[in-house]
């Protein structure tokens, strides 16, 4: 590292709390798959977190200034590799999303999001205006909603709301007008109707009418809410102890190791372990934040300000989901579900913060 680029600058604090919740999310997935044919989850995770680890210093080394000179190579070959998702995917729970590689199995949509957050950076920076007006903006929609469209038709309603999650974030800091807010706003809720008609596939609508009413079909599209919802009330104040969990050793959760986590964590840690990891994930989100205001440049603070809102709507998402607040949309709790292409992404999210912090002296 040049003497620019010193160790200490990078944010340990949010790299210390990131590992903490990877520490916590692979105990819960040790317990979650004790005695099942998943438990080698745990172990995988570990080495899912090492190779995240790997993948954020490099990433951090590489001046985000020349990263957004690849951004059109990035986007196009995102766009490709989600096409080709249909035809080399693997298809797991309805969807085909997942790309062998090896042992590993590679989703391209996790992946995406960074491109989006450095797509939105270089194009609200190369404006040059203190207002972002509704032709720019339906520029920059338009290339967002390329790769939604493609995430949609997976089908992946989870992911492709993350991407216009980053939208919304940068056009909001880039100073879009409240008249524009307005007109969008009247048009979403015009195209609702045609959107549940002719956009959402047939599991995505019995989500939404299990979420108004789980009970309405217990035993089966309402199940996982209605257990995790009882999973997150049995843990009390303290919770159950690791591995003691009813509703999750019991098997009543299906698959709690992945987008239903925080209902087994909930369980067996109780009150203060949700807030223990609620107040974790608040401070992560305030130091990037916090770096994006510090940054040395515009680009800089819109890259911190898109991993802000990226992470933030995953834990909103996934947090409102697992206790029946949102409809059951299948996004992974960030560093804690299972999953490569989760851990892998969210340790590329961080490098790119110690990226943009790293530089923040830097001319």
């Amino acid at each position: 590292m040049s003497r620019h680029l010193a160790v200490r600058d990078i944010d340990w604090p949010l790299v210390l709390i990131a590992l903490v919740l990877c520490a916590v999310g692979v105990l819960q997935i040790y317990s979650a798959t004790l005695d099942t044919e998943f438990h080698s989850a745990w172990w995988r995770q570990i080495l899912y977190v090492a190779g995240g680890w790997m993948l954020m210093l490099v990433i951090q080394e590489i001046d985000y200034h020349t990263l957004l000179q690849y951004v059109p190579g990035l986007y196009i070959g995102s766009v490709l590799a989600l096409v080709a998702t249909f035809g080399l995917g693997q298809s797991a729970f309805g969807s085909r999303r997942w790309i062998p590689l090896g042992p590993v199995h590679l989703q391209v949509s996790e992946f995406a999001k960074l491109v989006i957050i450095l797509l939105v950076a270089r194009y609200l920076t190369e404006l040059r205006t203190e207002v972002l007006e509704i032709r720019e903006m339906l520029k920059l929609a338009g290339l967002v909603l390329i790769p939604t469209v493609l995430v949609l038709k997976q089908p992946d309603l989870g992911t492709a709301l993350t991407y216009l999650a980053v939208l919304v974030v940068g056009a909001f800091i880039a100073g879009l007008r409240w008249k524009y807010v307005a007109v969008i706003t009247v048009v979403t809720v015009i195209v609702l109707p045609i959107t549940w008609a002719f956009v959402l596939q047939d599991y995505q609508k019995t989500r939404w009418r299990s979420f108004i009413d789980p009970e309405r079909d217990a035993q089966g599209s309402g199940y996982q809410l209605i257990q995790s919802q009882i999973a997150i009330g049995a843990g009390g104040m303290f919770g159950k102890g690791v591995t003691k969990g009813t509703q999750t050793q019991l098997r009543f959760l299906p698959v709690p190791h992945k987008d239903f986590i925080f209902s087994a964590f909930a369980e067996e840690h109780g009150f203060v372990g949700v807030v223990f990891v609620l107040a974790l994930f608040f401070v992560m989100v305030m130091r990037i934040v916090q770096n994006g205001q510090t940054a040395s440049d515009p680009v800089g603070m819109y890259i911190c300000m898109g991993v802000a809102g990226l992470l933030l709507f995953h834990i909103l998402v996934n947090v409102g989901m697992v206790a029946g607040a949102i409809p059951v949309t299948g996004i992974p709790l960030p560093f804690m579900s299972a999953g490569g292409s989760s851990i892998w992404s969210s340790f590329l999210a961080l490098g790119l913060v110690n990226n943009v912090r790293l530089r923040r002296f830097v001319n």
